[in-house]
Parts: structure tokens; sequence; C-alpha cells
């Protein structure tokens, strides 16, 4: 099975700082420790919600509230990941993916890439950047509800037809939370929680992906993480299979 390790952003974070060499370091050792044990798939960090944009689509209505974000209901359902030239772009694709799902929170934030953390520089004739689009939990989603078959053939045109063109990258969909388990990393040690989550108010910072046989041996994994990145509060998350 697919799950999601996903951390909280901290002060530093949103204020755009870059992460400091032993931080770097740590969360290297741990990503290798994952690829070693062939258990991750990917991960990615986020830039601050300064940089982004939150939509809220009611109704057909749609409300822009640009960035920085207070943390609301900041539980997530899943996320795409794209590549255009600007925010707005971004936005529109993101627009276009609420007329079919409906009622929906989308939070959009760029990806970090190396040269925004001061790794090394940015390639001159890149003129794209990598956006997150992060879908907000709703009641229907925490119970599992589908999609209705005539707007997952809706969605799935409009993935294909932007994967084709480039802008579309990646699609993960998270199980309810009643499936997950959240850490909380605190000076009395680790506390550990079974889902269902109550709604966090902390924006995402940043996730690793990997593969396992239960949640039972992510443990290890969320605990190495926390080791590595030091946050507050760390959600694990099953993911749908792609094949699902």
């Amino acid at each position: 099975m697919r799950y999601i390790i996903m951390h909280k952003a901290d002060a530093p974070s949103e204020s755009g700082a870059h992460p400091d060499a032993e931080l770097i370091a740590r969360v290297g050792r741990m990503i290798g420790a994952l690829s070693r044990a062939h258990a991750l798939e990917t991960g990615e960090g986020l830039g601050p919600s300064s940089k982004g944009v939150r939509l809220r689509f009611t109704g057909g209505a749609r409300e822009v509230l640009p960035g920085p974000f207070i943390g609301e209901h900041e539980l997530p359902a899943g996320f795409n990941i794209l590549r255009t030239r600007t925010l707005d772009e971004a936005v529109e694709w993101a627009t276009a993916e609420a007329a079919v799902l409906g009622d929906v929170e989308l939070d959009i934030r760029p990806v970090n890439e190396p040269w925004d953390i001061g790794i090394t520089s940015k390639p001159a004739d890149l003129d794209t950047c990598r956006y997150m689009v992060l879908r907000k939990a709703s009641a229907a989603t925490e119970a599992g509800v589908e999609l209705p078959d005539s707007r997952r053939s809706s969605l799935s045109r409009l993935i294909e037809e932007t994967t084709r063109a480039g802008v579309h990258l990646v699609r993960e969909t998270m199980r309810p939370s009643a499936r997950g388990r959240r850490y909380l990393n605190t000076s009395n040690g680790i506390s550990v929680f079974d889902g269902p989550f109550v709604e966090s108010k902390e924006l995402l910072g940043g996730y690793v992906v990997v593969t396992a046989a239960s949640i039972d041996d992510v443990d290890r994994m969320a605990r190495d993480y926390i080791a590595a990145v030091g946050p507050h509060e760390v959600d694990v998350l099953e993911l749908v299979q792609k094949s699902d």
C-alpha cells in the first residue's frame, strides 16, 4: 500500500527562510535510508503561503484569497501538482477542476525546488514553476464517498488533456483520516493518535510518499521523518492506489 507522511509548516518555512545545512543533511540521510529500503516514491517541500492563493468555490462562485494564509480548515483530501508559467495559470487549472468537483476549497502553493532553498542555482532557461493544488477534506471525502461516474469521466478528461500539454504532473487522493495516524512531537516525547483526525489548523509544509505493507510498518518511517525534519505535528494517511 501507499502512504503519505506529511509535516506542517512552521514560522521559518512560512517566512521563506532557507533551511540550514544541518537540516538539509538530516533530511538527505532520511531520504537515502527510505530509498535504500525501496520504500520511497517521492517527496516535496512547499514554498510559503505568501506565494500562493486560496480558492473557495460555493454554488459555482469563486472566491480568491491571496496568501499568506491563516490556518483554518487544513485537513487535506488530495492534491495535484502542475507545471505552469504563472500562478494565474495554476488558478485557471484549479478553477476547471472545481467546475467538476463542485463546492470545494483549494490551496495553491509553489513546490520548493533545489534553488529555492539555496542548494543550487536555477537553470537559466527554465521559465515554468511547479505548483501544488491542495484539495481540502469535506464530510463526503471523510466518509469515503466517491465522485459520480460522470464527474470522474470529466475529471479524467481534464487530467489527460493537461498531462499531454505538460501542465498536469501528479494527482494523489487520500483515504479518510479514520485510516490514518497523527504524531505530535512534544518536549515529553512523541504521542500517537489514530484517526479520524480533528481538523488541523496548521498548513502543510512538505511530505514523502512511501510504500509499506500496513500503517504499522510506516511507524518507524514516521518517527525517522520527525527526527529529520523536527516538526511539531506529522500526519500519516493512506493514499488511493494508482490503479483504483
